[in-house]
């Protein structure tokens, strides 16, 4: 959970991360990849897209240099939008596909706990995102998310459930954590308390790594 003393940096959260929604999709197309075993597609919000910190830096990049360090030779796209809700998610999951990804790391719902919107709500965009991407085969890796502890005990259960919910109702690889082991920690997290720094997205990718490279593994048989 993150730590307490974060929670007068809730208003701060909210405005960084919900003032920052863009209007157009980010300027990335599919390619032909001869060179790549396969397609990664990133889609987030502003902790996915790298907000604050160069493109090189933010996870997406990371992750595609340490799989094909390790021999894996896919591409990561970063479809991230900074201030996305999951609605808006879902609202462009068919702009997703045209990227003709094999899995699709999920990072979103941060922003509707923000706002408060009704887990229910979340729920349910997440798992219409989820059935659309498996119905084209698509494998996913979901990132799970926390809220903030002041939003109050009872919304914060109901939001962190969401994501095992849905993992083990699609059968999904679940990232129990995205931000495990950098929320909270200033040293690791941009002055506003919230976005990683480099540091940070360091961390975040060894995070997420292990269940990316099951995710490969899934989708090749191998």
């Amino acid at each position: 959970m993150f730590n307490l003393r974060f929670s007068a940096l809730t208003i701060l959260f909210a405005t960084l991360l919900i003032s920052c929604q863009k209007e157009k999709e980010p300027a990335v197309t599919a390619t032909d990849k001869p060179a790549y075993s396969g397609t990664i597609v990133a889609v987030g919000d502003s902790l996915t897209a790298g907000q604050g910190v160069p493109e090189t830096d933010a996870y997406p990049a990371r992750l595609e240099r340490k799989l094909n360090e390790a021999g894996y030779k896919w591409r990561v796209v970063n479809a991230g939008i900074s201030g996305e809700t999951s609605t808006g998610t879902l609202a462009r999951i068919d702009w997703i596909l045209k990227l003709q990804p094999d899995i699709v790391i999920l990072e979103t719902g941060a922003n509707d706990g923000l706002r408060g919107q009704d887990p229910e709500l979340t729920h349910r965009n997440i798992d219409r995102i989820v059935t659309t991407l498996q119905s084209k085969k698509v494998v996913v890796v979901l990132a799970g998310m926390q809220m903030l502890t002041n939003m109050g005990s009872p919304y914060r259960d109901k939001f962190l459930a969401i994501y095992p919910r849905v993992a083990k109702e699609r059968k999904l690889i679940l990232v129990p954590f995205f931000l495990d082991k950098v929320a909270g920690e200033e040293n690791l997290n941009l002055s506003d308390g919230i976005h990683p720094n480099p540091q940070g997205y360091v961390i975040v990718t060894d995070t997420l790594y292990p269940y990316v490279v099951q995710a490969i593994k899934l989708k090749t048989g191998r």
